[in-house]
């Protein structure tokens, strides 16, 4: 089964590059780029159907400026994948009660973990 959204319309099998959405309120049906997810109240269509496409009677149809050609991630997108890859490798930094939080005296450590005396 393949990921790649589908053109809503039932004979075609070409991929999908916009959303048509209906404003009922408006009586106007919104043809912009491809959703980031499916939603169930639009319909992806592909550049075929979405050229065709013609609403009902007394309605208007908004078509937003899309760009069909897939450019992949922008620039803006790859810097922010970086910066986010370079916060989760940040090691954390752990938290040491204040001294004054502490009880007791350290007496000795063993790897990570510290000896304490009562006093």
């Amino acid at each position: 089964m393949s990921l790649a959204r589908r053109c809503s319309r039932t004979p075609c099998g070409r991929p999908a590059v916009q959303t048509l959405t209906y404003v009922y309120a408006d009586q106007t049906a919104v043809l912009g780029p491809l959703a980031t997810f499916a939603e169930p109240h639009a319909y992806d269509l592909c550049a075929t159907h979405g050229e065709r496409l013609s609403a009902p009677r007394g309605w208007e149809v908004l078509r937003l400026a899309t760009d069909l050609s897939d450019r992949g991630p922008s620039e803006d997108d790859l810097l922010a994948l970086a910066d986010a890859v370079r916060e989760a490798a940040r090691p954390l930094t752990p938290e040491r009660p204040a001294p004054h939080e502490e009880s007791g005296h350290e007496t000795a450590r063993r790897g990570h973990l510290r000896v304490l005396s009562p006093e």
